[in-house]
């Protein structure tokens, strides 16, 4: 019998959306059903457990599946807060699902910096995380654990401060918070323990984490080309950010000018492109990657 790779993704909410996404992109064909725990993908051996975010590491930790995909926020605090050590490390960033854990408090109030936090309450969701923040820098300050709706706890009296997600900033605006302080940038992460896989699972697993690798470049990687003059090539490859070397192919009825074609792998900036105009070049494309494979 086949062997099949678990993989333990939250089961809803943008980073389930976002990971779908990407496990599509990589060629997996699967489909979730509504209130399903389970779902089995038809083209690789493969099983996704749909659970609870804050269930992943413990999952992976456990072996209830091989890997997870999770916010490195969660990831954290499960860290943190669990019990001896958690077997479960990040072996893949993945670029989505980006926010910051920030320390916010009210516009033009008491608090606008760390050292201002001193025998104050801080409101947070991430008790573990702001714990660790506390200690490493020696604030003395009392973390009053919250479910959900932080932000409001300075308007209602529990706390002077808070310490919760942000993303565009526009709930701690629109509660008249301003953040002070970043104590975590996180992203969605693979992660797995350090147990070893069967010689079967481990091939399934290197198989997906090299179309993962070649998801996440495509993403940042652009293809352009462009006609350029010959003897402007070498001042043009310079600007080319993250390129390797171009491939550079004659034009038929003018031997003054070259077409140039090469892969980016950072990003091309409209200030690039007036820059490459500026050296002669003419006709540029900057197109997207689908798939890439290094």
């Amino acid at each position: 019998m086949t062997e099949r790779l678990r993989i333990a993704l939250q089961k809803k909410g943008r980073l389930a959306d976002d990971s779908y996404a990407l496990l599509k992109k990589c060629g997996l064909r699967f489909s979730i059903r509504s209130g399903g725990l389970l779902a089995r993908v038809k083209n690789m051996p493969i099983d996704l457990l749909l659970v609870r975010d804050d269930d992943i590491p413990s999952f992976v930790a456990n072996d209830a599946s091989d890997i997870g995909i999770v916010g490195e926020n969660v990831l954290m605090e499960e860290r943190f807060t669990t019990a001896g050590d958690l077997d479960a490390d990040i072996k893949m960033r993945l670029g989505f699902s980006r926010c910051k854990l920030c320390l916010a408090a009210p516009a033009n109030g008491k608090i606008s910096n760390p050292a201002d936090l001193s025998y104050t309450r801080i409101a947070t969701t991430y008790p573990g995380v702001l714990g660790d923040y506390l200690n490493k820098n020696n604030i003395v300050a009392k973390s009053v654990d919250m479910k959900g709706a932080v932000e409001l706890a300075p308007s209602i009296g529990i706390a002077e401060s808070i310490c919760d997600l942000v993303s565009s900033g526009a709930t701690l605006e629109a509660n008249g918070l301003v953040a002070f302080e970043t104590i975590l940038d996180s992203e969605a992460v693979l992660i797995a323990s350090g147990r070893k896989l069967s010689p079967e699972k481990q091939a399934i697993l290197d198989k997906l984490l090299s179309r993962i690798d070649g998801v996440i470049k495509s993403t940042e990687t652009k293809y352009i080309m462009m006609n350029a003059p010959r003897d402007r090539v070498e001042e043009i490859t310079e600007l080319l950010p993250g390129a390797d070397a171009p491939t550079i192919m004659p034009l038929a009825g003018d031997d003054n000018l070259v077409a140039l074609q090469a892969v980016c792998t950072e990003n091309i900036f409209w200030e690039t492109l007036e820059d490459l105009k500026d050296l002669g070049a003419r006709a540029i494309l900057v197109l997207p990657i689908e798939k890439m494979m290094s």
